[in-house]
């Protein structure tokens, strides 16, 4: 017998104005010209500098340089910094988790985002938000329709302040025609018409202003041409609360910027991997996108060997992880990220420090070393 679920269709939603949030982006954006709120240390200092010159040799060679971050690096508003390398080509790959494609989302449609999760469960409101909710699902059902990854549909949502809505009819007649010569096509249909009829959108544009959105990454990615991956996990993030949440079309999102993902690991061979705050997403999709590449690249005689690779983390280590893997008796080794980063060959730096700095500080050095190239 079919055990019980959860309906949403319960769930009293209120309005994304009413929530009161902690950071607002207009006040606590970082501009690149912020000062930096610490010293590095000579050693750390070296770190930065072998990064970018890795980074600048990265580029020359039309190599793969890619940036995996939290969603704190989001939320400490450095969506600013994180355009200005990716405008001026120093970075081809951004990747983050749900909580990051939210957080952008929401600075760029209403200026604020970071409710009090402690109070907001305790009154069953954590989460609960129509407009969140509401648009990043239909965003990505649409882009899933049209053969979207999950970040590409929320900038591209982002950057043209709205989305075209297909007539309901126009999608049955297209599940029918493709059902047996494109069933992945047809079944994406299928979840973008199930999605309308069940709350009754109207065809055509849907606008959706967002006043906010010179501080959206997402829709700066879009208009770069740089993909932005979202690598979410089912129930993680709060856009699964509302009704309007279709899995089936989060997979699908999702899967393309996996493998997006991967196909920019298969050309990191004398490339730079920058992980910034992010504990868990970023090693566990390197490690299966590494392997992969290398798979595909020995049955053509080739492997990645030169990849450098900075893990940038809050969590002091106190081992040179240039000397390999700590052993079992040493609390590094439990520094899992590091440990799985430093199992994937190439080289591998770690650098403690607030992301905000080290990006900040990244930043200047490339611009000025830029400088002085020129």
């Amino acid at each position: 017998m079919p055990f019980p679920l959860f309906d949403r269709h319960q769930i009293h939603i209120k309005p994304l104005a009413e929530r009161q949030d902690k950071v607002y982006i207009e006040r606590d954006h970082v501009p690149c010209d912020a000062s930096v709120e610490r010293s590095f240390t000579e050693a750390e200092q070296q770190v930065i500098e072998e990064t970018v010159e890795r980074l600048v040799t990265a580029r020359e060679a039309n190599k793969s340089r890619m940036i995996a971050f939290g969603a704190h690096a989001i939320k400490n508003g450095l969506a600013p910094v994180l355009m200005k390398l990716v405008e001026e080509g120093w970075v081809t790959h951004l990747a983050t988790n749900g909580a990051g494609i939210i957080h952008d989302w929401e600075f760029a449609y209403q200026g604020h985002s970071s409710e009090d999760v402690r109070a907001n469960v305790t009154k069953g409101e954590f989460g609960t938000w129509q407009e969140t909710g509401f648009y990043l699902n239909l965003a990505i059902a649409v882009g899933a329709w049209r053969g979207m990854g999950y970040g590409e549909s929320v900038g591209a949502l982002v950057e043209q302040e709205g989305l075209e809505i297909p007539d309901a009819k126009t999608l049955v007649d297209e599940i029918r025609t493709l059902a047996e010569t494109d069933p992945g096509r047809a079944a994406a249909a299928a979840d973008l018409c199930d999605r309308i009829q069940t709350f009754d959108i109207a065809p055509g544009w849907l606008s959706v202003p967002h006043p906010y959105k010179q501080y959206g990454l997402q829709a700066a990615a879009y208009r770069a041409n740089v993909p932005f991956t979202g690598h979410p996990m089912i129930g993680h993030d709060i856009i699964y609360t509302h009704p309007m949440n279709q899995c089936a079309a989060i997979g699908r999102a999702a899967e393309r910027d996996f493998l997006a993902y991967a196909q920019q690991v298969t050309n990191l061979d004398g490339g730079v991997y920058m992980s910034i705050g992010s504990a868990v997403m970023s090693p566990m999709i390197f490690e299966k996108s590494l392997s992969m590449s290398q798979n595909v690249l020995l049955q053509q005689d080739q492997h990645i060997d030169n990849h450098f690779i900075v893990v940038v983390d809050l969590a002091e280590s106190h081992w040179d992880w240039r000397q390999g893997e700590p052993p079992m008796d040493n609390p590094d080794y439990y520094l899992r990220y590091n440990k799985s980063f430093n199992r994937m060959g190439g080289q591998m730096r770690y650098l403690s420090a607030d992301n905000r700095d080290f990006l900040l500080t990244l930043l200047r050095t490339l611009e000025t070393t830029a400088g002085h190239a020129g």
